[in-house]
């Protein structure tokens, strides 16, 4: 499990995930045990056993059903103690939206994008479209 830290954020239910910028980033110390990858093409290299979800910058997961199987495999790691990390290009947009329906998961019965930007990052979840998504999704 990760301890609180910077990109940490805890869910009501204790589970605890870390959001991360590939491009400006390190890998944290220590690694994370599993990662959720949110990028328009397949990422070269991970630190760890990943599951990747096409998902192009500024927009939505090009699957919604699989972006909701990741979700749940992402909560359900997190839950079992796994140091889980969700993370894109930036860390704000695609990384905001995913904390934010995991989140939703996790026990979280407000506003999801409002709780995602004071737990985790003010400028998360970047796009319109990303905060209907994130608003509308449902367990």
């Amino acid at each position: 499990m990760w301890e609180l830290g910077p990109g940490v954020v805890e869910l009501p239910d204790g589970a605890r995930l870390r959001g991360r910028g590939l491009r400006r980033a390190a890998v944290p110390d220590p690694p994370p045990d599993w990662g959720l990858y949110l990028l328009g093409s397949e990422p070269p290299h991970t630190p760890c056993p990943a599951r990747w979800l096409r998902w192009p910058d500024f927009r939505l997961p090009g699957d919604r059903a699989d972006a909701a199987d990741a979700f749940a495999e992402a909560h359900r790691r997190a839950l079992e103690g796994q140091r889980v990390e969700v993370a894109c290009g930036g860390g704000r947009g695609r990384t905001g939206t995913a904390l934010a329906c995991i989140a939703v998961l996790g026990g979280v019965e407000s506003d999801p994008v409002a709780w995602i930007r004071a737990h985790y990052d003010r400028r998360a979840v970047e796009t319109p479209w990303q905060r209907r998504y994130a608003r509308a999704f449902r367990r």
